[in-house]
């Protein structure tokens, strides 16, 4: 039996990993910004379920629920960054509001989480923190800057998380899913204000979405469960298909700019002197 801590899990992603871990006996630590949502948790699964109201943001109160997690379990096994959303807007059309609030939640709330459960899990020498990034941590799209913005520096810190923690048996993994039909781009996404210029681009990029090519939230369950459940878990996976393909595409074009570059690469190092 392991014991978790996931943030978000009024729906989405945090609710099925919440429900999946709790449906083969696990013990949820299970933060939202409405109780009521997991009512139905607690219904069903009683005492394996803790409910914390939990804004990431604050992080005086992410403190004060990871204390209280750790003393009423006893323990955490598995900490699940999942709480964040989409805000969808160039970068000309986002407001200052909007960037702030974004990188507070996606970046800044993963932070606070991870700061409080690592000295917990590095004192066990043992535990596994799961960050939420996307796709969208290793490219980046039109329309959607800020939110990139927000998960490449979770792919940063986690990696570096990773190096630091390996000596105390502590693993860090970023899952990175494809576009699933959660509230990831609905009822929980933020749009900014629209500016008329930028429509076409943005009726572009829609009409490159494959039919099929949403993915099922369902499906994620026991992918997780695979995750947590490895001796040794991955620094990154992604969940969905035809990943692979989009990042040997970005990282081969990435590859091929610097090469193309090189000489005036290395002419910026100078010749040191003797």
């Amino acid at each position: 039996m392991k014991t978790w801590f996931i943030t978000g899990t009024s729906r989405g992603f945090g609710r099925l990993w919440a429900e999946a871990a709790l449906a083969r006996g696990d013990r949820v630590a299970a933060t939202v910004r409405d109780l009521a949502t997991l009512d139905p948790l607690v219904e069903k699964y009683g005492d394996a379920v803790l409910p914390l109201r939990l804004d990431v943001t604050d992080k005086a109160a992410v403190d004060a629920a990871v204390a209280r997690a750790i003393e009423h379990f006893g323990h955490l096994d598995i900490v699940v960054n999942n709480a964040g959303y989409g805000l969808f807007g160039t970068i000309e059309e986002v407001s200052e509001e909007e960037a702030r609030a974004q990188i507070d939640t996606n970046l800044f709330g993963a932070l606070w989480v991870t700061k409080a459960v690592v000295p917990h899990l590095r004192e066990r020498g043992a535990g596994h923190i799961v960050q939420v990034s996307s796709i969208g941590g290793i490219n980046a799209y039109a329309n959607l800057g800020l939110y990139h913005a927000s998960k490449w520096a979770l792919e940063g810190f986690s990696q570096a998380l990773a190096q630091e923690l390996a000596p105390f048996g502590v693993h860090v993994t970023l899952v990175e899913p494809a576009n699933y039909a959660t509230d990831w781009s609905g009822a929980s996404a933020v749009h900014a204000t629209p500016l008329d210029v930028y429509e076409p681009a943005r009726a572009a990029r829609a009409a490159r979405v494959r039919p099929g090519a949403v993915g099922v939230p369902t499906a994620t369950r026991e992918a997780i469960l695979a995750v947590v459940d490895a001796e040794e878990p991955p620094l990154r996976i992604f969940f969905g298909r035809n990943m692979i393909e989009q990042a040997t595409t970005e990282y081969e074009s990435r590859v091929a700019t610097w090469e193309a570059w090189r000489e005036v690469s290395e002419a910026a190092h100078g010749t040191p002197e003797q």
